[in-house]
């Protein structure tokens, strides 16, 4: 209980304390705060479910905890080569970094969005309201159904390129539909695997859990520098901080997507990850 119990303070002493600073201080500085912080989160959050469930990401598996992080970094970049093309967002003081100043402290920040939406999503699966979706309606995936996904996010990932000023929300749909039918394909696990049985719970907490980060990203970022800021081009309406109201939607695929690029890699090194991330 001691150690439970250093790293929630731990945590939310690094909370409290790059949030001040990131608010408080001139000049550039989010750079090397934006991980600290998320890091304190995450430690925070991961000790609150400790505490109602006595199980957690942490305490299940350090190593695999750890690797959420490594796993997580590359995933965003992913959505960051998107972006060259449709241009939705751009970070604001990244002109005063070189290329590897900057590759580096956004490799380290990218580093935190896996592990913060999945120890979120746990903390939502705590909840006894969550276990209301669990229904008739079950869902599986065939072997046709997976080649329809697999083909529809090829020409979605197509169309992104042609037209990224008027389709680039197909970004947050693409990746899951070209990655869950290769999950399927490789005996990795998938959504499915629950909304078989008719459990919808897992994909509640994961959307829920998501939101909640992205009001947080969006939130901590308002008074940081450097940032980021959105155009999301014909959307641009109802700011809630930098984000257009409309862009909060992408937050709901966007959660599924990190979960199949985790299951993916994991499939690939025979990770296994059933038992390690618990939504239910």
């Amino acid at each position: 209980m001691k150690i439970i119990n250093l790293r929630f303070l731990t945590g939310l002493f690094l909370v409290l304390l790059s949030w001040y600073l990131n608010w408080s201080m001139d000049g550039l500085r989010t750079h090397l705060l934006f991980f600290p912080l998320w890091l304190g989160y995450i430690l925070t959050v991961d000790s609150i479910v400790y505490f109602r469930k006595r199980s957690s990401l942490f305490i299940r598996s350090k190593k695999k905890f750890i690797l959420l992080f490594l796993i997580s970094a590359p995933a965003w970049w992913i959505f960051e080569l998107f972006n060259l093309r449709t241009l939705n967002w751009i970070y604001a003081g990244k002109e005063y970094f070189t290329e590897f100043e900057y590759a580096v402290y956004a490799t380290f920040s990218f580093s935190t969005v896996m592990p913060a939406v999945f120890e979120t999503a746990e903390l939502v699966s705590t909840f006894n309201w969550t276990n209301n979706f669990s229904s008739k309606f079950k869902i599986m995936l065939t072997i046709s159904g997976s080649w329809i996904f697999f083909i529809t996010g090829l020409i979605m990932l197509f169309l992104i390129l042609l037209f990224p000023g008027t389709l680039f929300f197909l970004i947050w749909i693409s990746v899951y539909l070209l990655l869950e039918p290769v999950n399927c394909w490789l005996g990795s696990r998938t959504v499915f695997d629950n909304l078989s049985d008719g459990n919808w719970k897992p994909v509640v907490c994961l959307v829920t859990g998501c939101l909640v980060c992205g009001f947080f990203w969006e939130m901590w970022n308002y008074y940081s520098y450097p940032k980021w800021i959105y155009d999301i081009h014909f959307a641009n309406v109802l700011y809630i901080f930098e984000m257009p109201l409309p862009g909060y939607l992408g937050y709901i695929p966007f959660s599924l997507e990190l979960f199949v690029v985790y299951n993916f890699i994991s499939g690939l090194f025979r990770i296994e990850n059933d038992s390690f991330l618990n939504f239910d």
